[in-house]
């Protein structure tokens, strides 16, 4: 039996990116249709977490986490982040290289995100990993404990600043092994047993956030500005022009192709157990 509400919450990440989309919301500038929207601000790998257990009436997760949270949810087709010939990078000092990887341990942000599961995807050898909180992954190659990281959100932008080398680009290798897919790497999912009709809302609510936010852009930057760790206005509006664009607003036959693509590679290779079919909002 669908549960009845007139409440949610949506829960995201405390990223840029993430604060940029939800702009409108926060700020009051959406029409909730009544609805109250309660926002909650955690770090991926719990919200994937949180997903499994159903805690949530709206959540982002990975993509690499959704075949776990299926039964529950449904993709809404817009706030997406995808990598669009870019995407989670292998970072090092200078002067370790690809073939290093055979031999060293490498700090990942969680099981869980599509990142790993691109990596995974990716890697012509076994590695050897260890899971670290993501926002401290570029700091320990800094430092030497670890002489590898796969870095997601804004250190995409800033690694060079803070003195590493790429390895490889995750996003780079997908678009050409798919000839031409982003890497599908956070989608929103909603809770079925809201009912049809308030899933539906939802998901109007969160896509007419990001369109405010693309319509105004600056103020929506601003706001995410207090989300980006420090980082200078000019590569905080790169992060975000580069996970939030019209494949944010709508997945669109490319962006639902490139999340098939992704899962049919995850069962081809046997990382899923199961050909994943992606149940999206309509």
């Amino acid at each position: 039996m669908a549960v009845q509400t007139k409440e949610i919450t949506i829960a995201h990440s405390p990223d840029s990116d993430d604060a940029f989309m939800f702009y409108g919301l926060a700020h009051d500038k959406i029409d909730t249709k009544g609805i109250k929207v309660n926002q909650v601000l955690k770090d991926i790998q719990s919200l994937n977490q949180d997903a499994i257990n159903g805690r949530y009436e709206v959540s982002a997760i990975s993509f690499a986490a959704y075949p776990q949270v299926k039964e529950r949810y449904m993709l809404m087709p817009c706030g997406a982040s995808m990598g669009d010939n870019y995407g989670p990078m292998i970072v090092a000092k200078a002067g370790v290289t690809l073939q290093d990887l055979k031999e060293i341990t490498l700090a990942v942000p969680g099981l869980l995100t599509t990142a790993y599961l691109a990596l995974r995807l990716w890697a012509p050898f076994e590695i050897k990993i260890e899971v670290v909180p993501f926002d401290q992954i570029v700091a320990k190659v800094q430092s030497g404990e670890y002489k590898a990281g796969l870095i997601i959100h804004e250190g995409q932008v800033t690694y060079q600043q803070d003195g590493l080398e790429k390895l490889v680009d995750l996003g780079e290798w997908f678009f050409k092994e798919t000839n031409g897919l982003p890497l599908p790497l956070g989608g929103n999912v909603v809770r079925k047993d809201l009912g049809m009709e308030m899933v539906k809302e939802a998901t109007n609510i969160f896509k007419n956030s990001i369109v405010y936010s693309l319509e105004n852009r600056q103020a929506a930057l601003d706001y995410a500005m207090t989300f980006a760790r420090d980082m200078e206005s000019r590569l905080a509006d790169k992060f975000v022009g580069m996970y939030v664009n019209e494949l944010t607003v709508d997945y669109g036959e490319r962006g639902r192709t490139a999340v098939k693509t992704l899962f049919k590679m995850a069962y081809d290779k046997k990382i899923f157990d199961e050909l994943i079919v992606p149940e999206f909002v309509d």
